[in-house]
């Protein structure tokens, strides 16, 4: 398999002398598309083994297969003409009566666009991308962690509250929601597809026939509001296995009012990252009850989790601290969670977990609609030993989670096995409706260091402001500079 961030920093450089892609954002758009037909035409080649009667959807020209893989092939204006003026058109205008692949490719593409210029770098970042065989790599997080590497050279996507969810927190929230074959799985908010691929991986754990493989082609879904994340999330799941992800739709889950998801549309599970610091757009606010009007995502998503969940239904989910301790809208969603549901458990992350994309505290909400909450554990998650935080190089990994694992106990038993240690502390419902809903409760086992020494505290303070005026100073003389030019 070649190694992943030389593969893309190599087909980046190639990008960087094109014109047309001349920011991340092109970039990253142009080989979603790319990728796609590339993962699309392997698993074709693979259906076309095991299927005597599969025919592909798309015209024999269209194919990746036929134009793409010579290294040798159609190049330079010869490319440029056939992808603007062939190639995408026909992929926006694919029409076939019934074939539900058809329809998922003509969705795939309907926003797609070609920002190269040059068609002779084009064939370098195909012929590149022609060095992966999807299909021989024993590593199917492949895909993912190309994505991965990607989103973290897109510097403007923590700005709108996306952020890639590390592969261990994905998993450690599927592995502890634990879907089991049968049941309906949601992710309202699903980025390129990270939970729903772990919990189809999860699901296959437990297949024992072909009729449990075909129950988990279709028992999930998911909602992406952006056109790119949702062609990276098919791709990825037609990577996983999926044959026709067409139960991934490209809308805004919450531009739809609440009282229309009705009792057909409920989950047994919903496991979800939604997005977070970012705001939704005017008049979205309106689609719920006025007690819970707000233009925080993260706040409206969960409201819409306790909705869409059948009685008995089970969700995980990540959300930042401010839901916690926040007050006002925030305070009556809280109390309605405690009411209508048993929360039952909140992992609390170390900082850094998100990096590089926002240093915002994140937390693992776990809970179960249907019966109202008692008292709610909490697990302070630590750093692994010797480690100050996370970083790009050194990410958190599922083996960390270990202790939790080990911890968790089973709900059916109210958790019996729990018990309090460093780590890990309960709270009654009586306490925090005392605190008015407060969430955000800290560690009692580990001691109240308090603010610090102020004789040593003042000092560095008043060195922070020399440093701020310092800083102030130069920026006013560079501008006046620029100015007087």
């Amino acid at each position: 398999m070649p190694n992943v961030s030389n593969l893309v920093k190599t087909i980046q450089d190639i990008m960087r002398k094109d014109a047309g892609t001349y920011g991340d954002a092109q970039r990253l758009e142009q080989l979603g598309w790319m990728f796609f037909l590339k993962i699309f035409d392997d698993r074709e080649k693979e259906l076309e083994l095991l299927r005597d009667d599969y025919r592909s959807p798309l015209p024999e020209r269209l194919r990746w297969s036929n134009w793409a893989t010579d290294d040798e092939g159609i190049t330079g204006d010869a490319l440029l003409d056939f992808v603007n003026n062939d190639l995408l058109p026909r992929l926006k205008a694919l029409t076939s009566v019934g074939d539900r692949l058809a329809g998922l490719i003509r969705m795939s593409f309907e926003d797609a666009n070609n920002y190269m210029k040059n068609g002779t770098l084009m064939r370098q970042v195909i012929n590149k991308i022609n060095g992966i065989d999807f299909n021989a790599s024993d590593d199917r997080h492949m895909f993912g962690d190309i994505y991965e590497k990607l989103l973290k050279d897109l510097q403007s996507a923590g700005n709108a509250g996306e952020f890639y969810t590390p592969r261990a927190v994905t998993q450690f929230i599927v592995e502890q929601v634990d879907p089991r074959l049968g049941e309906t799985i949601l992710d309202p908010a699903c980025g390129t597809g990270g939970f729903l691929t772990c919990a189809v991986e999860h699901l296959r754990k437990q297949a024992k026939t072909e009729a449990d493989e075909r129950g988990i082609q279709d028992c999930f879904a998911g909602i992406e509001k952006k056109h790119l994340p949702h062609v990276l999330c098919m791709t990825n799941l037609l990577l996983h296995g999926i044959d026709v992800p067409s139960n991934v739709r490209h809308d805004n889950t919450l531009a739809r009012p609440l009282r229309d998801w009705g009792p057909k549309e409920r989950v047994d599970v919903i496991v979800t990252n939604p997005p977070f610091g970012g705001m939704e757009e005017d008049g979205i606010e309106a689609n719920f009850p006025a007690e819970f009007r707000t233009r925080e995502t993260a706040d409206l998503f969960l409201v819409l989790l306790m909705k869409i969940l059948k009685p008995g239904g089970r969700a995980g989910l990540v959300l930042p601290d401010g839901t916690l301790f926040g007050e006002g809208v925030k305070t009556r969603i809280k109390e309605a969670l405690l009411t209508d549901c048993n929360l039952h458990t909140i992992v609390r992350l170390p900082n850094g977990v998100f990096n590089p994309y926002t240093g915002i505290r994140t937390n693992l909400l776990f809970f179960t609609k249907g019966v109202p909450t008692t008292h709610v554990w909490y697990y302070e998650h630590p750093y692994p030993p010797g480690a100050k935080s996370y970083n790009k190089g050194k990410p958190i990994r599922i083996e960390e989670f270990q202790p939790e694992r080990a911890w968790w106990g089973e709900e059916k038993d109210g958790f019996k096995s729990r018990v309090e240690n460093e780590q890990a502390w309960r709270v009654s419902v009586d306490q925090i409706k005392a605190g008015n809903f407060n969430l955000d409760l800290k560690n009692p086992h580990k001691a109240d260091t308090g603010p610090g020494n102020l004789d040593q505290l003042l000092p560095e303070y008043e060195q922070l402001l020399d440093q701020i005026a310092e800083t102030r100073a130069q920026l006013k003389a560079q501008l006046m500079e620029a100015l007087t030019r």
